[in-house]
C-alpha cells in the first residue's frame, strides 16, 4: 500500500511539473506562424503590442470544454479590453480539414476576439503544450506569465483575478 502511495505521490508531483513546463511560465512568447481566418499567414509573436496583456486560449472545434471556456469569456471581453488593457485570442488546434468547421463554428457564436490556426500545431509544440483547453497570459513585455490547463466553470474568474493584480502592479 505504501508502494502505490508513493507512486502515485511521484506521479503527481511529475503531472505538476510537466504543467507548469507546458506553456512555458517566465519565458518569451515563441515565433510561429499561424493563420487567420482568411488563411493569411502572420507570425504569432510580431501580433503582440508592447503594454498590452493577453489571454491566449488553445482550443478545438470537438473540445466542449474549451468552447465553454471561451464563450464564459465573450462577456468578460469588453471589460477585460477596457479595464485591463487586455485582449483575448483563441487559438484553433484543429487540422487543415476541420479549417471551415472553424470558421463556421466562430462566426456562428460571433466571439468579439481575435481567433487564428494553428493547424500544425507549430505554436502548440513550441510552447509545450500536450493537451486543451489551455490558457495562458502574456504580459506587455511578451513573457508568459501564468499558465492553466483544463477547464472548469468559473475559471475564467481566477483569470480575471490574476490579471487584475497583473495590470495594478
Amino acid at each position: 500500500m505504501k508502494k502505490i502511495v508513493a507512486s502515485l505521490l511521484v506521479l503527481s508531483i511529475t503531472f505538476t511539473s510537466n504543467l507548469k513546463a507546458g506553456g512555458g511560465e517566465g519565458k518569451d512568447v515563441p515565433t510561429a506562424m499561424v493563420e487567420d481566418l482568411n488563411g493569411q499567414k502572420v507570425d504569432f509573436k510580431s501580433m503582440l503590442k508592447p503594454g498590452k496583456f493577453y489571454v491566449i486560449s488553445f482550443w478545438a472545434t470537438w473540445c466542449v470544454p474549451c468552447k465553454k471556456e471561451l464563450s464564459n469569456m465573450v462577456d468578460l471581453a469588453p471589460k477585460w479590453k477596457e479595464k485591463l488593457n487586455t485582449e483575448i485570442i483563441a487559438i484553433s488546434t484543429d487540422d487543415s480539414r476541420a479549417k471551415s468547421k472553424v470558421k463556421t463554428y466562430v462566426t456562428g457564436e460571433d466571439w468579439p476576439f481575435t481567433v487564428l490556426l494553428d493547424m500544425n500545431q507549430d505554436l502548440m509544440r513550441s510552447l509545450g503544450i500536450q493537451q486543451i483547453p489551455f490558457t495562458l497570459i502574456v504580459n506587455g513585455e511578451g513573457k508568459i506569465v501564468y499558465t492553466h490547463n483544463s477547464y472548469v466553470e468559473g475559471d475564467e474568474f481566477e483569470i480575471e483575478n490574476k490579471l487584475s493584480t497583473m495590470v495594478s502592479k
